[in-house]
C-alpha cells in the first residue's frame, strides 16, 4: 500500500514525499487506519520494521487537523531510554515538516539542571506531543509540571525492554493521571506474560497487530565460535591481532560482562569504550560521539543502550553471549551490513547456550557456519544437544544428537 492511499493528511504526505517516502511497511499498513479509526492497538514488532512511524503519522495527522485542545498535551509517547527518545524524535521533526502548529519535547534523565528547568517550562505551556522516560516524567508529574488531564494518545515504544528495566509501576502509576477516554497504543518485540497483564490493565478492546520476525539480512555473513566461557576473551583478543575488529560492536547481555570485556580489551591496547546503564547519561553521549567519529574502533554494548545505537558503517557484530530471543539476534546483527553495505555477525557459544543458539537456527532455517578455534586457544566443546538420561525398564538410555548409545550403556572413546 502507497502511503498516498491512507487518510493521513495532506501535511504528512508532503513531508514524506519529501524524505521519498511511498510505500507502507507492512506495520504501517496494518496500523495506521486503526489509529486514525481511535482504536486501542497492540503492535507486536521487532525494531527496524517501521513501527515508529506507524504510530506517528496518524497520530501527527490527527492533531494537525485541529480537532485537539491548544496549549494542552495532547499525546504522550514512553520510551525505555533516551537513546529511543531522541530517535523518536528526530523522526517527528522530519514527518512534521509542515506542521506548523504541532509541537513536542523530549523528556528523559540523566543531565542538569538547566535542562530540567527547561523541560518544566516546556510541559507548563503544553506542548502537543511529550516524549519521555517513564521515571523522568514521573518525577515532574510528582513536582507538579505537569498537567494530563487532556491527553488523547498514550503511546507504549518498546513496552517488554521498559519492563525489562523495572517500569511496570511507574508505568501504571502515569496511566493513573491520564483522562478515562484517551486511545492506548502499545508495541513490544515479544509478548510474555507481563506484558499481557500490562495490556490488559491499560487497554480497551484493542486490536492486535503482529508482524512475523523478518530475518537477517543476505547480505550478513553469520558465523560462530564453539568455545568454553574462558576461551571467550582470547577470541577477542585474536580476531584484533587480525585486523577484524575496526569498526565492531561487541553485545552482551549483562553489563558486568560488559566492564569486564572492556578492561580487558584496554589491557590488550584496543581502542574502545562502552555503552551500559551504570554509565551517567553525559558518559553515554560521550562515548557515543567518540564511536560514532571513528574515535574508537571497538564499542561495547548491552542490549538496553543498544536500542539507540544507530550507525551505518560498523563492520563486524560480536555477539559475546548467546542472546535468548530470536528478535535479540535479529536486531544486534542488524548493526551491520546498513546503507548498501555488507557485513560480518560473529557469535560465542559456551556449552549452555547450545540450547538456545539451536533455536535461532531453526528460526533462520540454516546452520550457521561453525569456526574452528585458533589452535593455540585449544578445543572447544562438540556442537551438540545436550544429553538426556531416561530411565526405561530399569535401564539409562543416553541420547546425543546424531549418535544413539544402544543397551544402556555408553560407548568408550
Amino acid at each position: 500500500m502507497k502511503f498516498e492511499e491512507t487518510d493521513l493528511n495532506d501535511n504528512i504526505l508532503d513531508a514524506l514525499y519529501d524524505m521519498r517516502f511511498d510505500e507502507c511497511t507492512p506495520i504501517q499498513e496494518q496500523c495506521i487506519p486503526k489509529i486514525l479509526n481511535y482504536n486501542d492497538l497492540i503492535g507486536i514488532a521487532q525494531t527496524g520494521t517501521g513501527k515508529t512511524a506507524a504510530y506517528l503519522l496518524p497520530i501527527l495527522s490527527l492533531i494537525d487537523d485541529g480537532v485537539y485542545p491548544k496549549d494542552a498535551i495532547n499525546c504522550v509517547i514512553m520510551s525505555p531510554t533516551r537513546e529511543l527518545a531522541q530517535q523518536i524524535d528526530q523522526a517527528m521533526q522530519g514527518f512534521g515538516y509542515y506542521l506548523d502548529g504541532v509541537s513536542s519535547i523530549t523528556v528523559y534523565g540523566g543531565n542538569d539542571g538547566s535542562r530540567y528547568d527547561q523541560e518544566t517550562k516546556s510541559l507548563r505551556l503544553g506542548a502537543d506531543i511529550v516524549i519521555a522516560t517513564p521515571g523522568r516524567l514521573l518525577s515532574h508529574i510528582k513536582m507538579g509540571n505537569v498537567n494530563l488531564a487532556k491527553v488523547s494518545f498514550f503511546v507504549l515504544d518498546e513496552a517488554d525492554r521498559m519492563l525489562d528495566m523495572g517500569f511496570y509501576d511507574d508505568i501504571l502509576q502515569i496511566a493513573s493521571n491520564l483522562p478515562k477516554n484517551h486511545q492506548t497504543i502499545m508495541f513490544s518485540a515479544t509478548m510474555p506474560p507481563k506484558i499481557r497483564t500490562l495490556a490488559k490493565n491499560l487497554l480497551r478492546n484493542p486490536v492486535e497487530v503482529r508482524i512475523a520476525v523478518t530475518k537477517p539480512a543476505e547480505k550478513i555473513q553469520q558465523q560462530a565460535y564453539v568455545c568454553y566461557e574462558n576461551q571467550k576473551l582470547d577470541i577477542i583478543s585474536d580476531l584484533s591481532k587480525s585486523g577484524a575488529l575496526n569498526r565492531s560492536i561487541i553485545f552482551s547481555g549483562k553489563k558486568d560482562k560488559v566492564k569486564e570485556i572492556y578492561k580487558s580489551l584496554l589491557r590488550n591496547k584496543i581502542n574502545c569504550g562502552q555503552m551500559h546503564s551504570d554509565l551517567t547519561q553525559q558518559e553515554r553521549d560521550e562515548t557515543m560521539l567518540k564511536f560514532k567519529s571513528r574515535q574508537y574502533d571497538v564499542l561495547i554494548a548491552t542490549d538496553i543502550v543498544a536500542r539507540g545505537i544507530d550507525i551505518d558503517d560498523i563492520n563486524l557484530v560480536i555477539n559475546y553471549d548467546v542472546p535468548r530471543d530470536v528478535e535479540d539476534y535479529v536486531h544486534r546483527i542488524g548493526r551491520t551490513a546498513r546503507a548498501q553495505r555488507d557485513g560480518r555477525a560473529i557469535t560465542l557459544i559456551n556449552e549452555q547456550d547450545i540450547k538456545y543458539f539451536r533455536k535461532i537456527e531453526s528460526f533462520l532455517a540454516k546452520d550457521i557456519e561453525k569456526l574452528e578455534l585458533p589452535a593455540h586457544i585449544g578445543k572447544g566443546p562438540e556442537y551438540v544437544a545436550e544429553e538426556k538420561k531416561e530411565k526405561r525398564n530399569g535401564k539409562r538410555r543416553w541420547h546425543s544428537h546424531g549418535n544413539k548409545h544402544r543397551g544402556g550403556q555408553k560407548k568408550n572413546k
